[in-house]
């Protein structure tokens, strides 16, 4: 259980479950601390229970983890941008996220795929929280180079990769801006910003 006093534990308007307020997205790793397997497949398994359209699961990941498999994580870590490595770098897993972006029965566009693969990473992010994981998700990589060097099919879309580990000291890192956002607070839009009733742009409470 974190600290309820760490600046990221949320502290929302309104009650939820305690692993969402844990739950946050750290740069620093503990470079000395790998994930256990049977650990790690407790997140892949969370993932596969999560909900998608036809039940067609379009998502695929690809892990790779740096004491095991050294050359692959090292092909995957090459392709973050250099803001990103300066991080990862200290991360015992990394994921590639792939998403199938149509039906495998009949080859029409899947609409859905992204909006369901981000729902399988989600579980898995919560169910790493629950296990005293962290998991940081990027943006910032290289998508035709992981294509290439982990040879994905044309109809996987490279989406996101993923940090996996033990949360590291900040103090660790080695940008000042990232060890100063490791010190802040989260920070969220209120409801009012985004959930409207009845009428769209009709604030909730008002």
């Amino acid at each position: 259980m974190k600290d309820p006093s760490h600046p990221k534990v949320a502290s929302p308007d309104h009650s939820i479950h305690e692993l969402i307020q844990q739950r946050w997205s750290p740069r620093a790793f503990d470079a000395s601390r790998p994930v256990p397997r049977a650990e790690l497949l407790r997140l892949f398994e969370a993932a596969r229970w999560a909900p998608s359209s036809r039940n067609e699961q379009p998502w695929r990941f690809l892990v790779v983890e740096r004491e095991a498999m050294p050359e692959s994580w090292r092909a995957l870590f090459e392709t973050l941008t250099t803001a990103n490595q300066s991080w990862a770098a200290a991360a015992p897993v990394l994921v590639l996220s792939a998403v199938r972006t149509s039906y495998q029965d009949t080859g029409h566009t899947n609409q859905m795929a992204w909006y369901d693969a981000g729902q399988a990473v989600a579980l898995l992010t919560i169910q790493a929280t629950s296990q005293g994981l962290a998991v940081r998700q990027m943006e910032g990589f290289d998508r035709t180079g992981a294509r290439a060097a982990f040879a994905i099919p044309e109809e996987f879309e490279p989406a996101v990769a993923i940090a996996i580990g033990y949360t590291g000291d900040p103090e660790a890192l080695s940008l000042d801006k990232h060890r100063a956002a490791e010190r802040q607070p989260r920070k969220r839009r209120p409801l009012g910003d985004f959930v409207y009733d009845g009428v769209w742009g009709n604030v909730q409470g008002s």
